[in-house]
């Protein structure tokens, strides 16, 4: 049996952290925990570049635009949609969730996800550092992790491909 894990190590890679503005007294906090976990393990910080954009809606296009870029080895989506008195939060928790995965996906780039779903104010300062920890932090945590993994697929899938037959004509 065979076991792949991830390392925690951003020695000589790259990252792109895309944060929204608003209700930034909680995004604030996640980049902070986000480029702390970073930093911590290894990353240089000239290796960090951040994108503010307006709100959690902007994320999927500039996660997108990005990857097509083929800039950073990973990048990490971080904001905080807080519920208010209409369905406007369940269509952008939607959306974007789906927007952020569906990328992720197709592209085979490392998607660290940061954003926050809270009914109250209360609830997303506790997951930005209070009691619940920090999701900006986990959210790196993972995407290193991850990085690092698809890092060791790839290579075992390189050692195992078949060469290919080549075509000889007669003469």
């Amino acid at each position: 049996m065979k076991i792949y894990e991830g390392r925690l190590s951003g020695e000589g890679k790259s990252f792109g952290i895309i944060v929204s503005r608003f209700n930034s007294f909680v995004t604030d906090k996640l980049l902070e925990g986000a480029l702390d976990c970073l930093t911590r393990h290894n990353t240089d910080p000239n290796a960090i570049e951040v994108f503010k954009v307006p709100g959690a809606f902007e994320i999927p296009q500039t996660l997108n635009l990005l990857i097509r870029n083929n800039r950073f080895d990973a990048i990490i989506c971080l904001s905080a949609i807080i519920r208010g008195e209409t369905p406007h939060f369940d269509f952008l928790a939607h959306e974007v969730s789906r927007g952020i995965s569906h990328i992720a996906v197709e592209s085979g780039t490392p998607v660290g996800f940061g954003i926050i779903t809270a009914d109250t104010p209360e609830q997303a300062i506790d997951r930005a550092g209070g009691k619940r920890g920090n999701k900006g932090f986990n959210a790196a945590l993972s995407v290193l992790e991850q990085l690092s993994l698809i890092q060791k697929i790839s290579a075992v899938s390189r050692r195992h491909e078949k060469p290919q037959k080549s075509k000889r004509t007669r003469p």
